[in-house]
């Protein structure tokens, strides 16, 4: 059997090299007023670029700005409490840099 060489990859590093444009007048992504708490914390366990928080008093938030467009928000919980998923509009959203 071959042994796979470790590698050890800091996504935040390759996060920082992605440049956001940010369409302030129109969120690309919307949820529902008021968020059922077992669907939100799903999001917070799933989103990639941890745009779902919950803090230390159980206040949720959200912040479409830094978005990987991945759509595992969409995938988990589009039925349920996003209201709203759609691409950015041209020239919006995230653009993938490789450093």
């Amino acid at each position: 059997m071959s042994k796979i060489a470790e590698i050890t990859v800091n996504v935040d590093e390759f996060l920082a090299l992605d440049k956001y444009e940010v369409d302030e007048e129109s969120a690309h992504i919307e949820l529902v007023d008021d968020p059922d708490d077992e669907e939100f914390l799903k999001l917070v366990r799933v989103c990639p670029a941890a745009l779902y928080k919950v803090d230390a008093e159980g206040k949720k938030s959200f912040d479409y700005a830094g978005c990987l467009e991945c759509g595992t928000c969409r995938i988990a919980c589009g039925s349920t409490i996003v209201r709203k998923w759609e691409n950015p509009q041209p020239t919006m959203g995230v653009e993938y840099r490789f450093g």
